[in-house]
């Protein structure tokens, strides 16, 4: 518990100062947000202020979790590394395509094919070391490895991994569209898998009638606890200063990190099906996106206003603040709902 709080603690201080100084110099250099043509009117004044902050999210978190390890007893472990390699790649990603969009001078960043190409490669590279080097299993998974437990063996796992990060990264790009939003929604989920990684920690092997069964699995989960901890506490202190009126912008750099973190912890904690729970705000936001697009093609019809749906509200004449603090409830409950999943699976287990 220590060495989540010291994670979660050093990770919020050095995201809160480093973000202070990065909004300095990316004002100094003129590393500002080109915005969109495509948008609603009011996001025009948001043209020039400063992006790619995800750069304090990640250097704060990769910062926590090793400050985390100078505690003795606790060792790095290569599930939590590779983790943090997952979301320092996909960043790597997103600052590639923020740079491009800032010297362009336009927001178009690298092409569909390179950006695609790009997270294929991290996803890839962590799903294949994941499977060579850690405990994980291989199995189709909720709350732990066996249930529903279908065996997918390694190469369909590892496809299953990248589509999962893929998908998943995708949506929190989609869903960071408002000021705080996306690091907001995010922060719930990382809290929620400090919560589950140190639940199954603490019980990882418990006693039922037919004698003591390691219903979890999962050697490294001290150490992805530390490394949900980190990132919870990397995006809350940038978030101080993303809140709206947001002062810095992350970019693809964050998104594309935060949304790398929460798959990579998701499957290596064996909660890949639980994850689309968790994160209920950005399946809804993904999914606003997919019907638009999908009844304009078909029926040439729209929707929505404008996809994805939080700019629908804004058309709609609601205020930026009352979208983001009411979708930030909706990613509070989601969360809610799949922790309370989480803990009545294991009730059920134990009471059989």
């Amino acid at each position: 518990m220590i060495a989540i709080l010291l994670a979660g603690g050093m990770s919020l201080a050095f995201s809160l100062v480093g973000t202070r100084y990065l909004i300095d110099w990316l004002s100094r250099h003129g590393i500002g947000q080109p915005i969109h043509e495509d948008v609603p009117e009011g996001h025009k004044v948001k043209a020039g202020k400063p992006t790619m902050g995800g750069i304090a999210i990640v250097v704060a978190a990769v910062a926590g979790y090793v400050f985390a390890h100078v505690r003795r007893g606790m060792t790095f472990s290569r599930s939590g590394i590779l983790v943090m390699g997952l979301i320092a790649g996909a960043a790597v990603v997103g600052g590639i395509d923020d740079w491009i969009k800032v010297t362009n001078e336009r927001n178009l960043g690298l092409s569909k094919r390179a950006k695609t190409l790009g997270l294929l490669t991290v996803a890839i590279g962590f799903a294949g070391l994941a499977v060579q080097y850690t405990p994980v299993k291989t199995t189709l998974s909720f709350t732990r490895f066996d249930l529903p437990g279908l065996q997918l063996g390694r190469l369909v796992w590892l496809i299953w991994a990248v589509v999962l990060i893929s998908a998943c990264t995708n949506a929190v790009n989609i869903t960071d569209g408002l000021d705080g939003l996306g690091a907001g929604s995010s922060i719930f989920g990382f809290a929620a898998y400090t919560v589950i990684s140190f639940w199954m920690f603490r019980n990882n092997g418990v006693v039922v009638p037919g004698g003591t069964f390691a219903n979890y699995q999962v050697p490294h989960a001290l150490d992805l606890a530390v490394v949900s901890a980190a990132m919870l506490g990397g995006t809350a202190g940038f978030l101080w200063w993303n809140a709206a009126p947001a002062r810095i912008i992350m970019g693809d750099t964050g998104s594309l990190a935060l949304g790398a973190g929460l798959a990579g912890l998701a499957l290596l904690t064996n909660t890949q099906m639980l994850l689309p729970i968790i994160g209920g705000l950005f399946v809804f936001e993904t999914l606003s996106v997919i019907l638009q697009v999908f009844a304009f093609r078909v029926f040439h019809r729209r929707v929505f206003r404008m996809a994805p749906i939080h700019h629908h509200y804004e058309l709609a004449g609601w205020p930026e603040t009352t979208i983001i603090i009411r979708f930030w409830i909706l990613a509070g409950l989601s969360t809610a709902v799949a922790l309370g999943v989480f803990l009545a699976d294991y009730i059920q287990f134990t009471n059989q």
